[in-house]
């Protein structure tokens, strides 16, 4: 059963609106100003940058965040609880988004770093929400919680990518061994976090193939060997805590897709 709270308000259809705007906004901040992010990112390289074509992924992300926020402006939909105890977190994302790829590509990255950190927070609280209310059918799974786990598990590994160049451009070592092993130790904490998501999430398919995508484009990015071993080890973690929570579930559909 849908769950609503009583009547759709003139609230709901503001938060609907605004959703829906920053979802186009941040779609033509991202075209217009992203071309910009990959060239500063090379400017300052760290173990843990990706390969350039891992950042395909926003693609998905970003076509999946219009459909949430087409879906989630339906009349059927304005008044759900799930949106409400959502929809302004999932706003405030995109506005995080966009600060952050204005402010990266500027080469300001102390700000896109606190841009990134705010981004980060915003989709993971949306993600451990949605964990707690059961989808309502398959265009919610991939709309909304699909969309999300995705964009939750590639920006848990995107925030260190990002705290590696903030590093660099503070004037921290790069390459060297000591680069390689504070990405080595960061790699595997993280992975660690991803794997309690997963293990105690919902939608954790979609979550993992995120985070999993991240580490894949850090391992086959030419990093030191160390890094490419944890990179190993860490998808190993992550594919393991994923086939142990579907299978572990009272609902497997539910554990999977969400």
């Amino acid at each position: 059963m849908t769950v609503l709270s009583p009547g759709s308000t003139r609230t709901d259809l503001v938060r609907n609106v605004v959703v829906a705007l920053l979802a186009i906004a941040q779609v033509v901040v991202a075209a217009v100003a992203g071309g910009a992010l990959g060239a500063v990112a090379r400017e300052y390289p760290s173990p843990l940058l990706a390969a350039g074509w891992a950042f395909a992924v926003w693609l998905p992300i970003y076509v999946g965040f219009l459909g949430y926020a087409a879906f989630q402006a339906l009349p059927g939909q304005r008044a759900r609880y799930v949106h409400r105890a959502t929809g302004w977190w999932m706003a405030a994302s995109a506005v995080f988004n966009i600060g952050f790829v204005l402010s990266f590509g500027a080469g300001w990255l102390p700000l896109a770093q606190l841009m990134l950190i705010g981004l980060l927070v915003t989709i993971t609280l949306v993600f451990g929400r949605y964990c707690r209310i059961p989808a309502e059918g398959v265009v919610e799974r991939v709309v909304a919680r699909g969309t999300v786990a995705l964009y939750a598990g590639w920006v848990s590994m995107a925030t260190p990518m990002g705290t590696a160049a903030t590093g660099v451009w503070i004037g921290l070592p790069g390459t060297g061994a000591l680069a390689a092993i504070a990405a080595v130790v960061v790699l595997l904490a993280v992975t660690a976090t991803v794997s309690w998501a997963v293990l105690s999430g919902t939608a954790v398919v979609p979550f993992a193939v995120g985070a999993v995508w991240a580490i894949v484009g850090i391992a086959l990015n030419d990093p030191p060997a160390g890094v490419v071993v944890a990179g190993a080890i860490a998808i190993v973690v992550v594919l393991g805590a994923t086939a142990r929570r579907i299978s572990t579930a009272g609902f497997p559909v539910r554990a999977a897709w969400g």
